[in-house]
């Protein structure tokens, strides 16, 4: 059984606070439902203003700082664990998410779809809160967050949703499927596409074929793509000790100037960044505003597990 974890964030404030967020190592999507008051949430260059009869969606690891304004102030902040998102978005368009999805978006609640996502967000809310029933009945947390997420991907604009609606993928051939297989497996060692194509049993050119008609994209790049995931994993692991350089290397980049831009393309920050970031995370417990807030205030974190 595979528990996926879920956690309420219920916060009551009197007085406006801002802080700047610390991505963590777990990545969410994070719905923030204002009952009072408002959020500011800062992406960057863009700002995503969260107010009563709005829902604002995004990933954690996107968010630069969070301004809390009104007094009073009342939300509600219900994290998805990301890999719901990512398993939601490859149900529909037979892709893994690799980088940013772009899943940034303020949700009207007066509009049907709105309402839709609304609801479904808010019976999750009400099921956690003051220990309700959610947290004991993992299978219904489970379903009801699988249904948020597939419901939440269809409906909000990002990065793939081109993909959305159009005539499903065809189950990939063999070959495909046995190079997806081989290269998974195999990633860590020197291999190269003629390799790929030897071990399946069909030439390169067939191979590139294959991947474009089915993956719409090439085998070099798919490769080059999982394993930017793996190096991506090593990076985010405090506890490992190895340089950005090493791990570049270890995952067949040779160029580091290249494998920094490639990895920036991916994921919005450079290697060395997330490298230092990990290191200051391991040094400062997680979970803890470090800011100080105004006024009588009331934060409950409630965490559900799911299981699919």
């Amino acid at each position: 059984m595979e528990l996926w974890p879920n956690e309420l964030l219920s916060g009551q404030y009197h007085g406006s606070w801002q802080v700047r967020a610390e991505p963590e190592t777990a990545e969410w999507l994070s719905i923030l439902l204002p009952r009072e008051g408002a959020l500011d949430i800062s992406l960057g260059r863009d700002t995503l203003e969260g107010t009563p009869g709005k829902l604002v969606l995004v990933n954690n690891q996107e968010v630069e700082r969070c301004l809390v304004r009104g007094a009073p102030h009342e939300s509600d902040i219900l994290r998805l664990d990301w890999a719901i998102i990512a398993q939601a978005v490859a149900g529909f368009v037979d892709i893994s998410p690799a980088g940013r999805l772009g899943l940034a978006s303020i949700i009207d609640l007066s509009n049907a779809d709105g309402r839709l996502i609304g609801s479904l967000a808010q019976t999750i809310v009400s099921g956690m809160r003051h220990n309700g029933p959610l947290l004991r009945s993992p299978i219904a947390m489970s379903n009801l967050s699988h249904a948020l997420a597939d419901l939440v991907v269809q409906s909000v604009p990002h990065r793939l949703s081109h993909l959305i609606g159009r005539k499903p993928f065809f189950i990939a051939p063999w070959h495909v499927r046995d190079a997806i297989n081989f290269m998974h497996v195999n990633m860590a060692r020197p291999i190269t596409i003629s390799m790929v194509a030897e071990a399946v049993g069909i030439s390169t050119r067939s191979l590139e074929t294959g991947f474009r008609s089915f993956r719409e994209t090439t085998p070099s790049a798919f490769l080059r793509t999982i394993r930017l995931r793996a190096a991506r994993e090593d990076l985010l692991d405090a506890s490992n000790p190895e340089s950005v350089k090493d791990i570049c290397l270890k995952w067949g980049f040779f160029h580091l100037g290249r494998f920094s831009a490639a990895y920036r393309d991916a994921y919005g920050e450079k290697p060395s960044d997330t490298k230092r970031r990990q290191a200051r995370s391991q040094r400062t417990p997680q979970g803890e505003w470090h800011d100080n807030m105004p006024g009588q205030h009331a934060i409950v974190s409630v965490r559900g597990l799911g299981a699919a």
